[in-house]
């Protein structure tokens, strides 16, 4: 299974919705908090292709989106197919 990778802040609903989703789902993920995290925020931006907000949602190196783009994949069965 490809990592999943979720950029988030302490104070941001949809990252906890997102989370909630991959754990509902049994599919493990790695956070990284960017809350006033300045080098974190740039390295987000950077992999995210200067997007800043959150959550910020990667498959392997692929970036999917937030939230709503992790729930549509997983509406069209395309989430385990990424992760394969």
């Amino acid at each position: 299974m490809k990592p999943v990778t979720i950029y988030s802040t302490q104070t941001c609903p949809f990252c906890r919705q997102a989370k909630q989703l991959l754990q509902s789902r049994g599919i493990p993920f790695q956070e990284v908090d960017v809350t006033d995290d300045d080098q974190a925020r740039e390295r987000l931006v950077e992999k995210a292709d200067g997007r800043r907000t959150v959550p910020q949602i990667f498959i392997g190196e692929v970036g999917i989106g937030g939230y709503t783009d992790l729930a549509q994949l997983d509406r069209e069965g395309k989430l385990r197919e990424m992760l394969a």
